[in-house]
């Protein structure tokens, strides 16, 4: 398929896991990608989405090397498991930064840029946002707050023909996945809702290839809602 053919994507989180697959999934149908991500060297740019400085400064440098924007794939997230009256103010702060503010400044940044195209955004929730996670309150907030701030950007602009829809990963295997560890004493047990009904889990382009479907034209109509990509998880 070249469902992206002559289109540019901007795709955050680039360097490992899901945003890497789906950087691949987008290249080879055909598009032209931006990769971000903070790691050094692990894509075309460098940029903490945290910081609104350096997304602005990124945007404008994707912006000069490929000169429009249709896609905008926000992925880069980080993970960590505290008992929630052990969680301290600092780390709920990064996680929030990093996974809601961060998707909030690449949107924001890219958004002017997306409506000259008609283009759209697939934004990178959880499952973590629709069923009861335990040790993630921070990162259970951080996602449901991408969700709610993707039906609103979806609302907010579809009749300037922008579409912004999200991706609802469950359980899988990414580097990010690999370094969850469970708190002191956490009880196992209390994850079977999060687990897929099937294992082992799902690689990353499982879900990359569901973030390429939101992309393209062949979801066209679709605008404002959460795919799940969780093996069943919640059902």
């Amino acid at each position: 398929m070249n469902r992206f053919e002559g289109r540019v994507a901007l795709v955050t989180g680039a360097a490992s896991g899901i945003g890497k697959a789906t950087a691949a999934r987008l290249a080879e149908e055909g598009a032209k990608v931006a990769t971000i991500d903070i790691t050094e060297g692990g894509a075309d740019f460098r940029c903490d989405v945290s910081d609104e400085a350096e997304v602005a400064r990124t945007v404008s440098e994707v912006l000069a090397r490929f000169e429009r924007l249709d896609v905008v794939c926000n992925v880069a997230g980080i993970l960590r498991a505290d008992h929630t009256h052990e969680l301290s103010l600092d780390n709920w702060n990064r996680i929030l930064r990093v996974n809601l503010t961060g998707t909030f400044l690449v949107c924001r940044a890219t958004l002017p840029h997306l409506l000259k195209t008609k283009g759209n955004i697939v934004n990178t929730s959880s499952t973590a946002a629709l069923g009861s996670h335990p040790w993630m309150a921070a990162y259970a907030a951080s996602k449901g707050g991408i969700l709610s701030m993707t039906r609103s950007i979806a609302v907010e602009y579809a009749k300037q023909g922008l579409r912004a829809n999200c991706v609802c990963p469950g359980g899988v295997a990414t580097p990010l996945h690999a370094q969850f560890r469970l708190p002191k004493g956490g009880d196992p047990e209390l994850l079977r809702g999060a687990m897929p009904l099937t294992m082992p889990y799902a690689g990353p382009e499982h879900a990359a290839s569901v973030i390429a479907f939101l992309a393209s034209d062949d979801a066209r109509y679709i605008n404002g809602v959460e795919i799940r990509a969780d093996g069943g998880a919640l059902s």
